[in-house]
C-alpha cells in the first residue's frame, strides 16, 4: 500500500498541503457545556482555501492518498488550534479516518511530532471516529482507540446512530465519549419514539462511563426536549455554526 512505502510526513509538509498535491484548511466549530457556559472543546472540521464544503475537500481524497490526507488534517488542526489558543480553554477534537491508520504506533508519530511542535498539549485532544466508514477490521479499530487512550487522548464515537456498527459496537468498543447523531436529534420534540431511543441511549451511555454529546441541534425545541433528559454537552447550529479559520461566538440561551 502507498502508505507503508512512503517516506515518513513532516509537520511542515502537512501544514502546507505538500504531501498531498491540494491543499485545505479548517473551520471549527464548539461542543458547549450548558451547565457550566463554558466551550467544552472545538471540533475542527475540513474546509476549502475559500471556505468551501468538506465534501468539495474529500473529493480529493481516495484510495492512495487517504493516509496522507488523515495525517495531514491532524497537523493543520493541531496547529491552527495552537494559533487560536484553543487549549487554553477548551479540548480539539479531530477526526480521524480508521480505515487510514495500519499502524497506531507509528500514525500517531505525526500527531506528537505537531502537538510538540507547535506547544500543543495532547491531553487537550480528542480523536473522534465516525460510525459513518465502515469498519471492516473492529479488532484493529479497537487496537487504535486503545492505543490513542494510553497515550494520553481521549476518543470519542462520532454519528452514534447513523452508521454501520450500531449497539454491537459498544460491547467492543469504549470511547470516552459518545456523540448522539442528529438523525436521532432532529425533530425530537415532536417523535415520540425518538425521545424513547435517545433517553435509553443517555442511560446506556451513563452506565458504560461514556460522556454523551448531543450533535446537529437546530432548534430551541430540540435542546430543551434534550436538555431535559438529562444530556449537557451539545453541538449544533443553535449555539454556533463552524466558524472559518477562527472560533465562533456561542449563543447562549
Amino acid at each position: 500500500m502507498e502508505q507503508q512505502t512512503s517516506r515518513p510526513l513532516g509537520c511542515k509538509a502537512c501544514a502546507s498541503g505538500e504531501a498531498l498535491g491540494f491543499d485545505f484548511t479548517m473551520a471549527f466549530q464548539p461542543i458547549v457545556n450548558i451547565r457550566t457556559k463554558t466551550v467544552f472543546a472545538q471540533e475542527a472540521l475540513a474546509r476549502g482555501l475559500n471556505n468551501e464544503s468538506a465534501f468539495h475537500v474529500f473529493q480529493h481524497v481516495n484510495d492512495n492518498n487517504r493516509y496522507r490526507f488523515d495525517q495531514t488534517c491532524r497537523v493543520k488542526a493541531i496547529k491552527l488550534a495552537a494559533q487560536l489558543n484553543i487549549q487554553q480553554d477548551s479540548f480539539l477534537s479531530i477526526n480521524f479516518l480508521p480505515n487510514a491508520v495500519y499502524k497506531p504506533e507509528l500514525c500517531i508519530r505525526t500527531t506528537l511530532n505537531a502537538a510538540e511542535e507547535f506547544a500543543f498539549p495532547k491531553e487537550k485532544i480528542i480523536f473522534e471516529f465516525t460510525e459513518n466508514e465502515q469498519i471492516t477490521d473492529s479488532q484493529h479499530l479497537e487496537s487504535i482507540i486503545r492505543h490513542y487512550q494510553q497515550q494520553g487522548f481521549l476518543t470519542a464515537t462520532d454519528d452514534f446512530g447513523s452508521g454501520f456498527n450500531g449497539l454491537n459496537q459498544l460491547a467492543d468498543l469504549t470511547t470516552d465519549i459518545t456523540k448522539i447523531d442528529m438523525v436521532l436529534v432532529r425533530d425530537i420534540d415532536k417523535d415520540e419514539k425518538r425521545q424513547i431511543i435517545v433517553r435509553n441511549l443517555v442511560n446506556l451511555f451513563r452506565d458504560l462511563r461514556m460522556i454523551v454529546v448531543a450533535e446537529g441541534v437546530e432548534t430551541q425545541a430540540e435542546y430543551h426536549t434534550l436538555r431535559d433528559m438529562g444530556i449537557e454537552l451539545f453541538q449544533g447550529f443553535y449555539f454556533a455554526k463552524p466558524s472559518f479559520e477562527s472560533l465562533a461566538s456561542v449563543c447562549w440561551e
